[in-house]
């Protein structure tokens, strides 16, 4: 075989690879750079007042606009059509960070969805190392910001996140929510609970239903929540959901580090308020048995 035709094969094959391989999204996103997200039926004012907030230049920033559709189409399944509302009001700001950095937030006039849920939920969905911000121009519940943090994250690294994990995002936000608003949990307890069973299931691989269900009821026991049975199964269903997916576990734990670096520390604090207890109870009991010991020599 002479050089000629050599080369038109290995021409041939180079295409045929080229043809064939899933494209891979290319992105140009660095440290630093920030996409935002304004509510479609958001008024002028509202919006540069928003800008003005985050402290962004209109002309020079990318901006997306989310509208009320898209926000039915991630929540519809999760809440009805009257807590969704029939305006895209929420914003968000996302700025990329260093690899390895991990998932923050804060948040401003959002009073259904904490910070920490949102790290929660965006590290399930598969966003890496950003720091978001969500914002209203008043009081709104905030569950229908995710769907603009992730499209913003979309659109300025090129990765596409699968829907079936964007739709289990938002259900994790609404459920995290709902437990929020269970008595003696609050969305404090209900962030670190969904936080604590993430750390479990990393740490212990869940090959079953009854695995997960475990590490909900493990979690919950952590963290100190008392679930009822329906809570327990609305998050075994949830987790489980998750399972099938085959969520990388590591990977969501190491962008929400600083979560679970505060739940540790509560169990950990826990642990030794228990022990203390314990030490203080034996040295009640020894100077017990002491003075019961004297008041008998009397007897």
């Amino acid at each position: 075989m002479n050089m000629k035709k050599m080369s038109m094969i290995v021409f041939a094959a180079i295409l045929a690879i080229s043809v064939f391989m899933p494209a891979k999204a290319s992105a140009d996103a660095v440290t630093g750079d920030v996409v935002v997200t304004l509510g479609a039926n958001l008024t002028a004012a509202q919006k540069q007042s928003i800008l003005n907030e985050m402290g962004v230049d209109p002309d020079s920033a990318q901006i997306i606009t989310v509208n009320n559709s898209e926000e039915h189409k991630y929540l519809d399944n999760y809440l009805s059509s009257a807590q969704i509302g029939t305006r895209a009001l929420s914003s968000s700001k996302i700025t990329i960070g260093k690899s390895g950095s991990g998932l923050t937030a804060s948040t401003h006039n959002i009073t259904y969805v904490s910070k920490d849920m949102y790290i929660n939920a965006l590290a399930t969905a598969g966003v890496k190392d950003a720091d978001v911000y969500v914002t209203a121009p008043f009081p709104v519940s905030g569950t229908a910001a995710l769907t603009g943090l992730i499209k913003a994250y979309e659109a300025k690294t090129g990765e596409v996140i699968p829907e079936a994990k964007k739709q289990v995002a938002n259900e994790e936000v609404v459920t995290t929510a709902e437990l929020a608003n269970q008595d003696g949990v609050g969305k404090q307890k209900a962030a670190d609970l969904v936080t604590a069973i993430k750390d479990n299931l990393a740490k212990n691989k869940p090959q079953s239903r009854a695995d997960v269900e475990q590490a909900v009821r493990d979690s919950a026991n952590q963290v100190n929540v008392k679930l009822s049975d329906a809570d327990i199964q609305k998050l075994v269903d949830l987790f489980d959901k998750m399972r099938t997916l085959h969520i990388d576990w590591g990977q969501v734990g190491s962008q929400m580090q600083q979560l679970k670096d505060k739940v540790n520390q509560l169990a950990n604090s826990g642990e030794t308020k228990g022990f203390l207890a314990k030490v203080f109870q034996a040295i009640g009991d020894f100077f017990s048995s002491i003075f019961n010991a004297i008041a008998s020599l009397f007897q």
